[in-house]
């Protein structure tokens, strides 16, 4: 997110969204900050007072943002240790990836997503029992594991092994399974081109996926929902 404003006790970011809808963070949640300004990156703990919209320099409609709570102090993140968060205890969610050998057959993978994950949903609202058949993949190769370490409507960013370095081809085509459980009851599966890469003082690997949508469009919404699903549910979880 920009930052869009800073006063004496407030910084003014956009609001975060996801492929231009809204995602929505209730005041008072507890927010931890990572600013990147080059090489070199800085974490702090902040609080959301709440929403605010701030007008465009040149004129126009007002732009949605948050105002956050101005840190007590910040801590400068070494490159050694930048995805070992010192600041807080942060779990993040594990991400299987697999080089898609054949683009056309990820449309019935993401249909089968979609009728799991809902299937899942409703099962829990009336206590009935499924039976745990494995998801259907589109054609891919051997998997690797990763770690998400930020995610949005319009794609995820991932850390993967310094082992796993070679299983990344630039401008490739991975079917990623996200998984966001308990919030979410099964891995989200999702489309996704390898973007960009950086890699670490430790060699591991920073990768930017964008979602791919275009094999069923239908996908989209669909996992626009689950991400403010999961942001949602992860905000009542810290609340209680």
């Amino acid at each position: 997110m920009r930052i869009l404003s800073l006063l004496d006790d407030e910084i003014v970011v956009e609001q975060p969204s996801a492929l231009g809808q809204g995602i929505d963070i209730r005041p008072g949640a507890q927010i931890i900050g990572v600013m990147v300004i080059g090489q070199n990156r800085w974490m702090f703990r902040t609080e959301n007072l709440g929403a605010s919209r701030v007008p465009p320099a040149s004129g126009g409609r007002a732009q949605p943002a948050l105002r956050l709570r101005m840190p007590d102090e910040v801590e400068r993140c070494q490159r050694r240790n930048f995805y070992r968060v010192s600041t807080a205890q942060l779990n993040l969610p594990g991400v299987e990836c697999y080089p898609l050998l054949d683009p056309a057959t990820a449309a019935i993978a993401e249909a089968d997503n979609r009728v799991r994950i809902l299937d899942l949903f409703n099962a829990h609202i009336s206590g009935l029992a499924l039976d745990d058949a494995p998801p259907i993949l589109p054609q891919v190769g051997p998997a690797f594991q990763a770690s998400l370490v930020n995610l949005g409507g319009g794609g995820a960013g991932l850390v993967i092994d310094p082992n796993d370095r070679p299983r990344l081809d630039g401008d490739r085509l991975y079917w990623l399974r996200i998984d966001l459980r308990p919030d979410i009851p099964a891995p989200v599966g999702v489309t996704a081109r390898l973007k960009h890469t950086h890699y670490d003082s430790a060699q591991r690997v920073y990768a930017g996926m964008a979602f791919e949508f275009g094999f069923d469009p239908r996908h989209q919404p669909f996992v626009i929902d689950l991400i403010t699903r999961y942001v949602a549910a992860v905000q009542r979880g810290v609340g209680e």
